[in-house]
């Protein structure tokens, strides 16, 4: 089976190291022969740290695309065109494609799946959603027939990086950052990780998987986690809680059987008990809630050179596997999904004010809170020379009403600065 790849950096580059490496065990075990025929990259003259024939080098994508020798397409140049149209056209000539690119998946996957189960072919994916962690097949082929309820988790390792260092080391989220950056965790730009869009991408795709309703990167909620500061740390360590960011997606069933999908992203406080708050570093993980399985929890690195370009060989044998049977397993590619909006779901919630240290306070901090039928469940109070600060932990309540309520905080002139709101799940 000869292969064209479509793009040379940190995840291609690996590829074509664990080709060289793996080629002679796959073929003895699988009976597939996996010869890498040619690679389109941006330029042919770039230093390249991976060893490769320079004579597989093109610049012309389309060519390797609709070259007829060539059997299969992989694509990890990422980003939605040309990535797109290059698919589109491998999926036309009949070649199954394996493909990385989680924001081309979370944007117009379905139009995607649809055209390869149209023309006969894969379209495997393992790599774009959780990095080496096997999660999309699990969703896609294990579970198929489970009622799943809940897919949530830890979905970017360079957000968890930063989190556990201001947890375990008491950093601050910049220095953090800085760290993170220096070893290759976060990028030059660090926004699509930090405000959360890159896990978003990863939610949408797992939640069309897991409920079989198509739900695109739009109808993700994101909060990012530039404004945790060491009080939230501390408090919730205190309170035996860890700060991680999130990427949560749950189904609602309604009266006459019809479903809503709620999708967001954000940072939670999460019980030192729960198995997420043990996900260290740049590790990420996925837990799973089905009606039949009970929780199920995938763990592994979420991103980096080797574990994603591992995930893409995987795919990359099923694919060739399956072309020599002549067989192809389409992506349960379902109806666009009704998103339950953020408003209508329910949480409890973690709010720190900042309050004039003077008598009544309190009663009249709490009186705003009671007035939108959000109930406190505990409270915390310390002197801060000034002023004072109030940290509580609200019961579940609708996010409308925690809205509503934080209005009306920010409008007293005894409440000097709403500090910080973060959402608690597990408990």
């Amino acid at each position: 089976m000869r292969i064209g790849l479509l793009g040379c950096g940190i995840v291609g580059g690996a590829l074509v190291e664990l080709l060289a490496e793996r080629r002679a065990t796959i073929e003895a075990t699988t009976g597939v022969d996996l010869e890498l025929a040619a690679v389109a990259v941006r330029s042919t003259s770039k230093e390249r740290s991976t060893q490769l024939d320079t004579s597989l080098l093109t610049t012309d994508a389309e060519s390797v695309v609709v070259d007829p020798s060539i059997d299969l397409i992989v694509e990890v140049i990422g980003g939605i065109e040309p990535a797109r149209s290059l698919i589109q056209s491998a999926l036309k000539a009949g070649k199954p494609v394996v493909t990385a690119n989680k924001e081309l998946l979370a944007n117009v996957g379905a139009e995607l799946y649809a055209a390869a189960d149209t023309n006969g072919v894969d379209l495997l994916f393992e790599a774009a959603a959780a990095g080496a962690i096997p999660i999309v097949r699990p969703l896609r082929e294990s579970l198929l027939g489970e009622d799943v309820e809940v897919v949530m988790g830890i979905l970017n390792g360079t957000t968890n990086y930063i989190l556990t260092r201001m947890a375990e080391d008491g950093a601050d989220y910049g220095d953090a950052l800085s760290e993170a950056q220096r070893l290759g965790f976060a990028e030059r730009d660090p926004t699509a990780d930090v405000e959360g869009y890159d896990a978003g991408a990863k939610a949408a795709i797992m939640a069309s998987l897991a409920f079989g309703q198509n739900v695109v990167a739009g109808d993700v909620y994101h909060e990012g986690i530039a404004d945790i500061g060491q009080a939230d740390i501390a408090f919730a360590h205190r309170l035996d809680y860890v700060v991680k960011l999130l990427g949560i997606a749950q189904r609602f069933v309604g009266p006459a059987g019809t479903s809503e999908i709620g999708v967001r992203v954000h940072p939670a406080l999460v019980p030192a008990s729960h198995p997420l708050a043990s996900v260290r570093d740049s590790f990420n993980a996925v837990f799973v809630e089905g009606s039949s399985t009970g929780e199920l929890m995938f763990y592994g690195r979420g991103a980096g050179g080797r574990p994603t370009a591992s995930a893409v060989l995987g795919d990359l044998i099923d694919a060739a596997a399956n072309k020599s049977r002549g067989t192809h397993r389409p992506v349960p590619n379902g109806p666009r999904a009704k998103i339950r909006p953020i408003d209508e779901l329910e949480s409890a919630f973690y709010v720190n004010l900042e309050v004039d240290d003077a008598p009544g306070v309190l009663s009249t901090v709490a009186g705003v809170f009671g007035a939108h039928g959000v109930s406190i469940r505990s409270m915390e109070q310390e002197g801060l020379g000034t002023g004072a600060r109030i940290a509580f932990i609200t019961h579940g309540a609708l996010e409308r009403n925690l809205q509503s309520t934080l209005h009306d905080l920010r409008g007293l002139d005894v409440v000097t600065d709403v500090r910080s709101v973060l959402r608690v799940i597990g408990d």
